[in-house]
């Protein structure tokens, strides 16, 4: 494992946001959702997040992930993906969210 400064994770923008809608990508390739999510203060952004096989699509309006949020925009499938919304691999591969056990604030920062 390489290690990094922490400067180097301090650079990364890692922040809380909810979910406000998810619908099927209809352009991907591989089954993918659009999410909508909101940072608080700094805006609502979207990203495309290949995350069908545990989650369905209307379960998941509301539920606060952890997004990286200075990234370049991509475009993802036709979709202008503006974070990463982040998750872990389980061991079919399939990815699991990464969230929070309490509610918290649109856009903080993780500590």
């Amino acid at each position: 494992m390489d290690h990094i400064e922490w400067e180097d994770f301090q650079r990364v923008e890692l922040r809380v946001g909810t979910i406000l809608r998810a619908y099927p990508n209809e352009k991907a390739i591989k089954p993918a959702y659009v999410l909508e999510v909101d940072l608080g203060e700094h805006g609502i952004r979207t990203s495309s997040a290949q995350i069908t096989e545990h989650y369905a699509a209307d379960a998941l309006t509301g539920r606060q992930v952890l997004c990286v949020c200075n990234f370049a925009p991509k475009r993802i499938a036709g979709i202008r993906s503006e974070v990463l919304v982040t998750g872990v691999y389980d061991a079919d591969g399939k990815v699991v969210l990464a969230g929070f056990d309490k509610p918290l604030p649109n856009g903080a920062r993780l500590a």
